[in-house]
């Protein structure tokens, strides 16, 4: 039996740190480019590149939810990663297809080849996603017994692979990739491929020897009462058909994916209120719970205006020229990796310190001071664009200070929510809960899309409307955003103490 007293980590770990930060790579480092891809590579304008986008990212964190119940039931933890592995490694490579296939002008039109490319990747994407994305993590803490005290350390080392994954994807596509020249994409979609072909390797090579639990058995492997793993491997073909058509809907036709999610998470509370065996008070923690995942789409949908708007306002309105070198756009999303890995200890500390004095503000009182350092963010950036003189550009300096105050507001909200749902959650409703709380980035990732999408182009007489109200620069557009996470921010200040009653006791 492994000796759980030791301070000492199982090899496992790390065998899940490299896969993590191989896939994170792969998914960060295209995701930084997408837009910059559709925009330059394939001349889609920019409101149906944002929308394409969000409706991407937002079925992406719809997808886990069927993956993380067919790997409990029918295929296991590590097949399960395997075939979402294999799914995303082809999916990028059918993007870098894509981008070879790619129109010369814009005036040839996108070929349909290179359309049909672009949607099956995106597709494949999707559906590998949901597989990997739920039991990588999962995987984790079958390592340790329950009462291991190494179990807390553990996810603190694995997070740590998620964001050197990201920290290098975002660099390595930012720099092969987003080069000016729009030819240079595949190279971005290549690396990715190459990255999940490797973590996908790096799983197969390890998992008999190293994916052991504290009583040296097996983990992740098919369930014993699985009613067949082939079975499944004929929806698969379903789930990406229907991906793509609900991506093609939402892009050309009318948005489903929004009003979808947000009926999901109506279903879902439907489904868990009408359980009469809850007491009142598990309601109310429950009912806290999806309040706060309200609050947090607020967070998310203008947070993740990183890899749309704000890209394009690298990309066209911020001078990037440092030392003779002209930093590429996408890098700077990259910026909010290097401060969650640098503010995280300093983080901790300030609450550790305001702990010791009883000054400790309630978790709650941290989300809301999370949606404030939002808002301050996109108030920094309001300054040089207003009165902006056509043809002048800012200091990038404005986007640093945007994005190192959005990352502390990250700190301040993500983590303490997250461990505020695992607290608040009945026993029989932990893992829907937490599908309650990812659900709600889903939603929020979507409306940063469509937020996006309102982005003006007075130049070329593109003006926008939000609630009927013209929008003709990006002051008006940053208004938006100050507005969205601003409200949030002060109407969950005002609630804190009010909603705090109905988590009886839990801070």
């Amino acid at each position: 039996m492994a000796d759980t007293t030791s301070s000492r980590h199982p090899n496992g770990l790390y065998l899940m740190f490299a896969i993590e930060m191989w896939e994170r790579f792969s998914y960060y480092g295209m995701r930084a480019i997408l837009v910059l891809y559709l925009t330059k590579a394939l001349f889609f304008d920019k409101a149906l590149a944002s929308n394409l986008y969000g409706g991407y990212v937002g079925l992406v964190y719809m997808t886990p939810l069927i993956g993380g119940f067919i790997a409990d039931r029918y295929w296991g933890n590590r097949r399960s990663i395997l075939v979402g592995g294999l799914v995303m490694a082809l999916g990028q490579f059918v993007l870098f297809c894509s981008a070879l296939l790619r129109p010369e002008t814009a005036a040839e039109g996108i070929t349909p080849i290179a359309g049909f490319m672009l949607f099956l990747g995106l597709g494949l994407m999707i559906v590998g996603n949901g597989f990997f994305k739920p039991n990588i993590a999962a995987m984790v803490g079958t390592l340790y017994g329950p009462n291991d005290r190494r179990r807390d350390s553990a996810y603190t080392i694995f997070y740590m692979g998620i964001n050197l994954g990201s920290f290098l994807g975002n660099l390595i596509t930012s720099l092969v990739g987003d080069t000016g020249n729009p030819d240079d994409f595949k190279w971005a979609f290549l690396a990715c491929s190459i990255a999940m072909i490797l973590a996908t390797l790096t799983l197969w090579w390890g998992q008999n020897k190293y994916l052991l639990s504290w009583e040296n058995q097996p983990v992740g492997i098919t369930p014993k009462d699985s009613p067949g793993v082939s079975k499944i491997y004929i929806w698969l073909p379903v789930l990406l058909l229907l991906s793509l058509g609900i991506m093609y809907i939402d892009a050309f036709v009318t948005n489903i994916i929004f009003p979808f999610l947000v009926l999901s998470a109506v279903v879902i509370a439907y489904l868990v209120f009408a359980d009469k065996s809850l007491s009142r008070i598990d309601r109310e923690k429950i009912a806290v719970i999806f309040i706060v995942s309200f609050f947090v789409i607020f967070f998310w949908a203008t947070f993740e205006q990183a890899p749309a708007s704000l890209t394009f306002f690298a990309d066209e309105q911020t001078d990037r020229e440092v030392w003779g070198y002209t930093v590429p756009p996408s890098l700077f999303q990259n910026l909010n990796g290097f401060f969650i890995v640098t503010c995280a200890p300093l983080m901790a500390f300030v609450w550790g310190f305001l702990g010791k004095r009883n000054a400790e503000p309630s978790s709650l009182y941290k989300m809301a001071i999370g949606l404030f350092l939002l808002t301050l963010g996109y108030v920094v950036i309001e300054l040089p664009v207003k009165n902006l003189v056509p043809g002048i550009k800012v200091s990038m300096f404005y986007l640093v200070a945007l994005y190192f105050l959005h990352s502390i507001g990250e700190l301040c909200l993500s983590p303490i929510g997250l461990s505020l749902v695992n607290k608040l959650s009945p026993a029989k409703y932990v893992s829907l809960m937490m599908a309650v709380w990812y659900l709600a980035p889903a939603i929020a990732n979507k409306a940063a899309g469509m937020i996006s999408a309102l982005y003006p182009e007075p130049e070329k007489g593109i003006v926008t409307s939000f609630l009927g109200i013209p929008i003709h620069n990006l002051y008006e557009f940053f208004l938006i955003n100050v507005g969205i996470s601003g409200v949030a921010s002060l109407v969950l200040f005002l609630i804190a103490g009010r909603l705090s009653k109905l988590m009886h006791g839990i801070k």
